[in-house]
């Protein structure tokens, strides 16, 4: 069991109480609340977890950059409800002033769900797809990627009628987000380490009609 002044793994915490002893620990870099439960996830590994953590942040990234209104964040708190605070792998949301769903606090934590979560799954894949799917879908993150990296697969999950369906590839083996377009995922290339790959697959639905489309009404929708 992993232990720390103040907090320990497993321990139940209503979000206020667990904001106070984090602040207590600023030099703990990841704890989470979850479903009012402390999380202290273990120490990551290269090619478990910061190699594919990187690759999904960077995909995301070449996104955003391409989307005005877009924003990529790594490692970044979100406070989603009383019982929930979360500190994903990844996550891309529209500003509030394009009509996202989540904004950012007075002090510095982003409130609400993003519409995209990302999660490298290692030996936390059961959570990853059990606990946190669950608060993730109860909260409306509209879009859920988990790559599983010891099966070797990503999987992709829309919000449908409140419930998570997983979204296929086409014939290519490409993922299209209906919450983004344009953000096309290669999932064969993104497993197997082609970035180069990867980067072209998303720049062709960054030029794809339906991206300049949702470009226009997101910056419609901050200028009005």
């Amino acid at each position: 069991m992993t232990a720390a002044r103040g907090l320990q793994e497993g321990m139940r915490l209503s979000r206020a109480e667990f904001e106070r002893r984090c602040a207590e620990r600023p030099d703990l870099k990841k704890v989470e609340l979850i479903d009012g439960v402390v999380r202290m996830p273990s120490a990551v590994r290269y090619a478990a977890h910061g190699r594919p953590h990187g690759a999904i942040v960077g995909w995301l990234f070449a996104y955003a950059a391409s989307t005005p209104g877009v924003h990529v964040i790594d490692n970044t708190t979100l406070r989603l409800d009383r019982d929930n605070e979360l500190q994903p792998d990844a996550a891309l949301l529209i500003e509030p002033g394009a009509g996202g769903q989540s904004q950012v606090g007075a002090d510095d934590y982003i409130e609400g769900a993003p519409e995209l979560v990302a999660e490298v799954a290692a030996s936390s894949a059961s959570h990853d797809l059990g606990d946190k799917l669950r608060v993730y879908q109860r909260n409306r993150v509209r879009e859920y990627l988990v790559w599983h990296v010891a099966d070797g697969r990503i999987d992709w999950f829309e919000l449908t009628s409140a419930v998570y369906r997983r979204r296929s590839a086409d014939a290519a083996g490409v993922v299209r987000s209906t919450v983004f377009p344009g953000l096309w995922l290669d999932t064969g290339a993104m497993l197997r380490g082609d970035h180069p790959a990867v980067l072209r697959t998303l720049r062709r639905g960054i030029a794809d009609p339906g991206h300049a489309a949702f470009a226009s009404r997101l910056a419609d929708a901050q200028s009005s």
